[in-house]
């Protein structure tokens, strides 16, 4: 009879082929592109089968000593129900430390979350599709280099966390688009490439009409591009997303940990996620 070892190792760049592999199993877009975009702002955990296969994987995203996200939770079909997952947790939570948490969470790994004391906060919802021709809205233009600091403080208030490394390491692969007011920046949103296309987001804008705007502002930029917008049933977006031809395509259950409460400030508000990976 064939024995099976598993051997937790640390998350390295040679383990990016099998975790695309495993990403694809369950149904996830992402990319090997962004698989090492995670890698580069993230420590993390491969479960490797017979010092081969990748079977697991669980990367912490730590944003400052505010908080850290727990994302890319996956865990080989045939070794489902072994307490793999339970595992990959176990060290995520110790390579956060004492840091606050946060993850979006499936269907299948809520039982398990709750065990380990994350509370449901919420729910992200995924639009996509290859949307009309539309014109750009007036009021918002793209950003200059200056303009960074300005969306790590806006990002910041509506987060609650500081994320430059994340915004950092989406100015350079990707683009910016701004609203200003008095020449000052109010809102932003971010695009860049990801999975089967491109992705909107995070978009932090002081009220709705403000975030339709910025997330037009790209989709008129790619006519015909398959896009993808991520928000939150909150923000009330969803319904204008599918009238310009996004369709719902699942989600995800936000959760998180003690200590962090969302953003404070009632005049700021994120009113889109970057996607379930870094949201």
């Amino acid at each position: 009879m064939k024995t099976t070892q598993i051997d937790l190792a640390a998350f390295g760049p040679d383990h990016l082929d099998g975790a695309v592999a495993l990403s694809r199993q369950a149904g996830w877009p992402h990319r090997l592109e962004d698989w090492r975009m995670m890698l580069a702002l993230s420590s993390g955990i491969a479960a490797i089968e017979n010092k081969g296969r990748v079977v697991g994987t669980v990367l912490v995203t730590p944003y400052g000593d505010d908080c850290a996200a727990i994302n890319m939770v996956i865990v080989d079909e045939a070794m489902r129900g072994r307490g793999l997952g339970r595992k990959l947790m176990d060290c995520a939570l110790k390579i956060a430390g004492n840091r606050p948490l946060r993850l979006v969470a499936t269907n299948d790994g809520l039982p398990l979350y709750e065990k380990l004391s994350f509370r449901e906060t919420g729910s992200v919802l995924q639009y996509q599709g290859s949307v009309p021709e539309i014109e750009r809205p007036d009021g918002v233009a793209p950003a200059d280099h200056d303009d960074l600091d300005a969306i790590v403080v806006l990002d910041r208030i509506a987060f609650g966390a500081e994320r430059r490394g994340l915004l950092e390491y989406i100015a350079k692969v990707g683009q910016f688009a701004v609203i200003r007011q008095a020449g000052e920046v109010r809102g932003f949103a971010a695009f860049r490439n990801f999975g089967r296309g491109e992705v909107i987001g995070p978009v932090v804008a002081a009220n709705a009409s403000d975030a339709r705007a910025l997330i037009s502002f790209f989709i008129a930029s790619r006519p015909g591009a398959f896009l993808r917008v991520d928000t939150t049933a909150d923000t009330g977006l969803a319904p204008w997303l599918a009238e310009r031809g996004f369709a719902h395509a699942g989600g995800g259950i936000t959760m998180r940990t003690r200590g962090i409460e969302p953003p404070t400030s009632p005049a700021l508000k994120t009113f889109a996620l970057a996607n379930q990976a870094l949201g």
